[in-house]
C-alpha cells in the first residue's frame, strides 16, 4: 500500500477527475439549451460513460503495462486496422463521412492501438539497437501509422489524422528512429505545409481573376471545404456571415464572458443558437464554458486542469527507466496536448476550423474511454516504474 500511495501519480488522476467534472457542467448547460429533450441528459451519459472509463482505468492501471504491449498491443492494432476497413464498408454515414461502427468509432480507438504498438515495438528493441534504428527503422514506423492514417482520411476524417502525426513524431524521436534524416523530414514537411497556406493566401486574397485562383488551387492537395477552412483561418472577416460564421460567433462567446463569466447556464451563445447547436457540444464546448464561466474560473481553470495533466504524464516518462513506458507516456501526453491545441486553437483562430473532439469536455464516448485507457495504461508505467522486467 505504501508503494502504491508513493508511486501512483495523484497529479494526473486528480487532473482527469477534475476535467470530467467540468465535462459534465458544461454538458450540463449546453444539453438543457437545446430544444430537444434527448440532449438534456446528455451529461449524465457523459458520466456513466467516464465511470465505466474510470473501471479501465483502474484495471489498465493495475496490470503490468510491459504483459499489455507485448501480448496485447499487435492484436489491437491489427483489429483496428480490420475495424477500420470495416466502417468504410458497412459504417454508419453521419455529417459526409462514414466514422461510426455500431456504437463507437474505430478512428478513435485507433489512436492509442497505433502508439501501444510503436512503443512496445520501438521501446522493447532499444537496448539492442542502442536507440538508432535507421532509414528502415523509419519505414516500418511509417508503414505501420500510414496505413490507419489512410483509412481514417479516407473515411473522411482529417482532424483525427492529424493528431497521429505529432504523437508518432514524438515516439520516433525518442526512440531515435532516423534521427538525422527525420529531422530534416520533418523541416521539408513544415515547408510544404507553409507552402500550401502561401498559396491559398494567393488564391484567395481579394481581386484575384478567377482563372487565376483556380490555376493556383489545382496544385493544392486540399479538398474543396478543406480549402474553405483555410481561407477562413488567413481571412476570417471576409465573409463573416458564411464561412467565417462559427469562428465569428466563437470569438465573440469568448469574449463575451470577460473574466468572471456570464454565470452558470446563462450563456447567450448555445441559448441564442449564435453557434451550431451540435457544435456547442462537441467542437465549441470550449467556447460555452468560456462565455459562462469567464477567463478565470472557466478559461484559465480548464488550461491549468489540462496543463497539470500532460505535464505529469510527461513527468512519468521522465521517471521510469524502461523505455518502452517512457515512449508510451510521450506519446500519449503528445495526443492528449494535440487534441487541446487545436480544439481550443480553432476556437480563437490559432488553426483553421476541424472537427477535433476537446478531451473529456466534447460529446463522445469513444474517444473519452479511449483517453482513460491510454491514461490508465500511463499510471501503470508509474506504478510498475521499478518492477523487474
Amino acid at each position: 500500500m505504501r508503494r502504491f500511495l508513493l508511486c501512483f501519480n495523484w497529479v494526473s488522476f486528480f487532473a482527469m477527475i477534475g476535467l470530467i467534472a467540468v465535462g459534465a457542467m458544461a454538458l450540463h448547460s449546453a444539453g438543457e439549451a437545446r430544444e430537444s429533450a434527448v440532449f438534456a441528459d446528455k451529461w449524465i451519459e457523459m458520466l456513466c460513460t467516464a465511470a465505466f472509463g474510470l473501471v479501465c482505468y483502474f484495471i489498465l492501471s493495475y496490470v503490468d503495462y510491459r504483459t499489455v504491449l507485448t501480448y496485447f498491443s499487435a492484436p489491437a492494432y491489427l483489429m483496428a486496422v480490420f475495424f477500420l476497413v470495416l466502417v468504410l464498408v458497412c459504417g454508419t454515414e453521419q455529417f459526409g463521412g462514414k466514422r461510426w461502427l455500431w456504437f463507437f468509432q474505430p478512428s478513435e480507438v485507433s489512436k492509442i492501438c497505433v502508439i501501444a504498438f510503436l512503443s512496445a515495438l520501438f521501446g522493447c528493441a532499444e537496448e539492442k539497437f542502442k536507440g538508432h534504428f535507421g532509414f528502415r527503422g523509419f519505414l516500418l514506423a511509417a508503414l505501420l501509422a500510414g496505413v490507419p492514417a489512410v483509412l481514417i482520411l479516407m473515411e473522411p476524417d482529417l482532424g483525427t489524422t492529424l493528431t497521429l502525426v505529432p504523437a508518432v513524431t514524438v515516439i520516433l524521436l525518442a526512440s531515435g528512429v532516423w534521427r538525422k534524416g527525420f529531422v530534416v523530414l520533418l523541416a521539408v514537411g513544415c515547408v510544404c505545409m507553409a507552402a500550401v497556406l502561401a498559396a491559398v493566401y494567393e488564391a484567395e486574397k481579394p481581386n484575384v481573376p478567377q482563372e487565376r485562383k483556380e490555376a493556383i488551387l489545382k496544385y493544392v492537395p486540399l479538398r474543396p471545404h478543406q480549402v474553405e477552412r483555410v481561407k477562413t483561418f488567413l481571412f476570417p472577416e471576409t465573409d463573416a456571415m458564411d464561412s467565417g460564421y462559427n469562428l465569428r460567433q466563437a470569438r465573440m462567446a469568448i469574449g463575451a464572458g470577460g473574466v468572471m463569466g456570464k454565470g452558470f447556464k446563462k450563456g447567450d451563445s448555445i441559448r441564442r443558437q449564435l453557434l451550431p447547436p451540435m457544435g456547442c457540444m462537441n467542437d465549441f464546448i470550449f467556447c460555452i464554458w468560456a462565455e459562462e464561466m469567464g477567463f478565470l474560473r472557466g478559461s484559465l481553470l480548464l488550461l491549468g486542469l489540462f496543463a497539470a495533466l500532460v505535464f505529469s504524464v510527461a513527468w512519468t516518462a521522465v521517471i521510469t527507466p524502461d523505455p518502452a513506458g517512457r515512449i508510451l507516456a510521450l506519446g500519449v501526453a503528445t495526443l492528449i496536448f494535440a487534441h487541446v491545441y487545436v480544439n481550443i486553437g480553432m476556437c480563437i483562430g490559432l488553426v483553421p476550423i476541424t472537427g477535433l473532439p476537446l478531451p473529456f469536455l466534447s460529446l463522445g464516448r469513444t474517444f473519452l474511454v479511449v483517453v482513460m485507457c491510454a491514461l490508465g495504461l500511463v499510471q501503470s508505467v508509474s506504478l510498475h516504474r521499478e518492477d523487474k522486467k
